[in-house]
């Protein structure tokens, strides 16, 4: 670094010398300040601004990634302009998805966001790099926050149903097959631990609507078979799909089995009426994706996520298969059709 009395001396050399001691010592000072810049406190903090954010996928994780990276975009952040962002998906095996985590851990990220399952996992990894969540349910009474309004911890969110939405989708059911009185719910018991907590949201809503329900765990295709042929067997059953990694990964299977028994079937995932089911009612996930990026965003900022409450969805939709209807020989309400966000024909 050049001294102050040096400059002056150079500056007051010989007449002879002047011009060319002055052209020196300034190249020397503009080094020298250049060289400080670069290392000073303000040059220290335009680095920091460089963020990392992990993204954690399970394998039965829809593709709304995008609109994620496109929010995050409208926010301000952009890939290798002020943040990295990592990206792991694991395969169908638990092992693997903890293995996932723990690569993006030990990149360092500042905030971690990990739908479904993805955040059940990358919680067991850390508690302290903060996590966003979408696409989980139950998550106070799962033990994952302390309360919706102050979560508490390193974890918040956007939950992907209201308490009572077993109310809905049974009353769904009940309008496109009105002479519906018992109804079985499909899950994985391994793979969807969210299970018990729709399944009491369904039973408290058929007995107000006179109608008898069971939980129907299901692991193979077979088992599959047999739980819709049972429905099937008095004209009078419908069936409600709960998403987990299971029943996303064989909804084919499950799909194939409603049209073959001709059974009317509630999905609480537009996949499966995309793929031919018959009417799905869920919340509109590329929202929560959008929420999640607002969330990550204000985190890069300087907020909690123990302040940040958990939300509720605030838009759902409502697809009917009009094609798939017709093939089980069920006549869609025009009021209900009316209602539909999406009618597939």
């Amino acid at each position: 670094m050049i001294r102050r009395r040096d400059f002056i001396a150079a500056v007051g050399g010989t007449a002879a010398g002047a011009p060319m001691a002055v052209e020196i010592a300034r190249r020397t000072f503009v080094a020298a300040f250049c060289s400080a810049v670069a290392i000073s406190p303000w040059s220290v903090v335009a680095q920091s601004r460089f963020r990392r954010i992990a993204v954690l996928m399970a394998p039965d994780a829809p593709p709304y990634v995008p609109f994620f990276v496109e929010a995050l975009g409208k926010l301000g952040w952009s890939e290798d302009r002020n943040v990295h962002i990592d990206y792991r998906k694991s395969n169908a095996d638990p092992a693997s998805l903890r293995s996932a985590a723990a690569e993006l851990l030990a990149l360092r990220p500042d905030v971690i966001f990990a739908p479904g399952l993805a955040m059940v996992v990358a919680r067991t990894q850390t508690q302290t790099v903060p996590i966003v969540f979408t696409q989980t349910t139950a998550p106070v009474e799962r033990g994952f926050v302390a309360s919706l309004a102050r979560p508490g911890g390193n974890i918040t969110g956007f939950t992907n149903f209201e308490p009572t939405i077993g109310g809905k989708w049974l009353g769904l059911l009940k309008e496109v097959a009105p002479r519906l009185a018992r109804s079985a719910t499909m899950f994985n018991s391994e793979g969807a631990p969210h299970a018990p907590f729709l399944q009491r949201s369904i039973e408290e809503a058929s007995q107000a609507l006179g109608i008898s329900t069971i939980a129907a765990p299901v692991r193979t295709d077979a088992d599959v078979d047999d739980v819709v042929a049972s429905l099937a067997r008095y004209g009078d059953g419908a069936l409600i799909v709960i998403p987990d990694p299971f029943t996303i990964a064989h909804r084919q299977a499950i799909i194939r089995a409603a049209a073959t028994d001709r059974v009317p079937t509630m999905y609480s995932y537009r996949a499966f009426v995309d793929d031919g089911g018959l009417m799905g009612y869920s919340a509109d996930v590329s929202e929560q994706y959008r929420g999640a990026a607002n969330y990550v965003d204000r985190i890069l900022k300087g907020a909690k996520p123990a302040d940040l409450p958990v939300q509720a969805p605030t838009k759902y939709e409502l697809v009917i298969n009009l094609k798939t209807a017709k093939a089980l020989g069920i006549a869609v309400p025009d009021t209900l059709l009316a209602r539909a966000d999406e009618v597939i024909e």
